[in-house]
């Protein structure tokens, strides 16, 4: 915890070196850019979120201070998300915002001890499938949850999206064309207006499009409402509200509100490191994130996290530092003071059709063609389980659910690249050892295993060596095995075992540094025998080769206690003066 401060105090100071005039009016540039951009968003993810539009303001207001300010990249700017108002449209639904309130505050100290015991990194270990089919899933809630504002209707609440969904299709509601007019004009504008240019945000555009005809033709469609001109709002966490008794019961949303937190701000901030070429300090961000979201409950807010859309703006509009996020916020929390009593004439229906169209765009739609045109069964079923179950459960559950799949994929994929092979040893890539070979012993045997031996493979292993009683020596070439787990180390105690009960013998070759390291904590190197185990598969079969000139094939008694072709090799060397060094092989 000593280190934290002087940590931050290191990235500002390597940050800030250099800073002037030019570099300010850089961040100035961009920070006024991206508050234009983020403006429409809070708004329209603070109802999104199950709260209202000022709470979202609130979020994007303190975020831009807090976690711009004490996060582990220049460029990351954060607020309320998407991805996070789909979850939190769930948990105010059962646990009213109260109840949302607590669980961010718990995933506040939760996202600091991350980044305290410094787990940035392992965090961000989650397959793209995965990552993939949970933002689809929560684009599909964020589409669902704006239906009623489409449409200028109020339909009982659902335990999640699909339930949602079905009640649409069982109660098909009556819309209000008004409403949907002023949708489709926002969304028209979102996707038009890029084509002519891309200097003015679409959204914002679109908003204001919106409202001026609503009000101009005076519609009845329904609006924000009140936005109060302060960042401390009436309907806020207060000590006396937090129910000490019962943070037990909170402790599964709070741990969804982390695993979203950590998750999309790491993700943000790898893409924006690429983007950027800037250095990105994952456990600082944990640690500003954790910070941000500890303080924001008690002003009204929702929980916060690096959002991709914004960030990339900062960083297309030439961001520097950390000044382009605090200037956001103070436009944003000018926007809060000055533009209030305008601000609560926007229709609802205008924040969905923003939501609508962000929420199409969401989607990792490369990501998903990549999937479907390269034809990876194993990843679409991934993508397509995870989708489900984001939309269907919490997103917990959903990232666990997708990782199993995963995992279970990556598994029998491991399983099924585990093969062994043995082929005829070739007496001629044996001229150049010091003993050279003019003919093999019928006895002597090589396996060469190939990928890694653990518990999903051990089966393929097992069975490979069935024949093994044909042989009196094996070598077992594991040049090719990366890794092996105890039920693989096993499976080879067993394979030496049963061979020496048979009266034969087991040689191992090529074993990478992590393979015989297991074979030493298991015990195997014991059994085996240090003498026993070589560099590489060439070694082991001239050591063979040249036991059996001296003292004769175990096995073969044809001539005099000789193999026959040993003897015909020896009798070939007694007249022939051959010398030289050996050659790994």
């Amino acid at each position: 915890m000593k280190q934290f401060p002087f940590s931050l105090f290191e990235i500002v100071r390597r940050e800030f070196k250099g800073y002037g005039p030019d570099t300010f009016r850089r961040d100035l540039l961009a920070g006024l850019t991206v508050g234009a951009v983020a403006l429409p968003l809070a708004l329209a993810f603070g109802v999104a979120s199950g709260a209202d539009a000022a709470a979202g303001l609130v979020t994007a207001i303190l975020a831009g201070f807090l976690i711009g300010g004490l996060g582990g990249g220049s460029y990351q700017i954060s607020g309320p998300t998407g991805a996070m108002s789909a979850v939190l449209i769930v948990l105010a639904g059962r646990y009213g915002l109260e109840g949302v309130w607590v669980a961010t505050l718990l995933a506040g100290l939760m996202l600091i001890l991350l980044g305290i015991f410094r787990m940035g990194r392992y965090i961000s270990f989650i397959p793209s499938p995965v990552i993939a089919g949970f933002t689809s899933g929560i684009a599909l809630i964020i589409a669902i949850g704006q239906i009623d504002n489409v449409l200028g209707v109020t339909t009982p609440g659902a335990e999640n999206a699909l339930e949602k969904l079905l009640h649409y299709v069982v109660h098909p509601p009556v819309p209000h064309w008004q409403s949907m007019a002023l949708a489709g004009i926002v969304m028209a504008v979102m996707i038009g207006l890029p084509r002519f240019t891309k200097t003015i945000p679409g959204s914002l555009v679109g908003i204001v499009a919106a409202t001026l005809i609503s009000f101009g033709f005076g519609w009845q469609a329904p609006i924000i409402g009140d936005i109060p001109r302060t960042i401390l709002l009436d309907h806020r966490l207060t000590w006396a509200g937090i129910p000490w008794a019962h943070l037990s019961e909170l402790l599964a949303p709070a741990v969804s509100i982390t695993a979203l937190g950590a998750i999309e701000s790491l993700l943000c901030g790898s893409v924006g490191a690429t983007m950027s070429g800037k250095l990105f300090d994952s456990n600082q961000e944990l640690i500003g994130q954790g910070i941000g979201n500890l303080i924001i409950p008690f002003f009204g807010g929702v929980p916060a996290t690096a959002a991709i859309a914004r960030t990339s703006v900062a960083i297309k509009s030439g961001a520097v530092t950390r000044m382009t996020s605090i200037v956001h916020a103070l436009l944003l929390l000018l926007s809060a003071l000055i533009l209030a009593p305008v601000i609560r004439y926007v229709p609802l229906a205008a924040l969905g059709g923003v939501l609508l169209v962000t929420a199409w765009r969401m989607n990792e739609w490369e990501s998903i063609h990549f999937f479907a045109n390269a034809r990876l069964k194993h990843a679409l079923l991934g993508f397509l389980i995870t989708m489900i179950a984001t939309a269907a459960l919490d997103l917990t559950q959903a990232i666990l659910i997708g990782i199993a799949i995963s995992a279970i994929v990556y598994l029998r994929q491991s399983a099924t690249s585990t093969t062994v092979t043995s082929s005829a040893i070739n007496p001629q890539q044996f001229q150049s050892q010091r003993t050279p070979i003019s003919a093999i012993c019928p006895s002597i045997h090589v396996y060469y295993l190939t990928g890694p031996i653990f518990f999903g493979s051990v089966t393929t292993v097992l069975e490979a060596f069935e024949t093994a009683d044909e042989y009196h020596s094996i070598i077992i070439s594991m040049r090719g095995v990366p890794l092996i787990d105890v039920m693989g180390a096993q499976a080879l105690r067993q394979i030496v075992e049963e061979h020496r009960n048979r009266g034969g013998e087991v040689l191992f070759s090529a074993l990478q540094p992590s393979v015989m390291d297991m074979f030493k904590r298991t015990g195997l190197q014991d059994l085996v025998g240090v003498k026993n185990i070589f560099w590489g598969s060439a070694h082991a079969i001239v050591e063979l080769h040249e036991q059996r000139m001296v003292a004769g094939c175990p096995r073969c008694h044809a001539l005099s206690d000789r193999c026959a072709v040993l003897q015909q090799a020896q009798e070939r060397l007694a007249r022939e003066d051959v010398g030289g060094d050996g050659v790994i092989g």
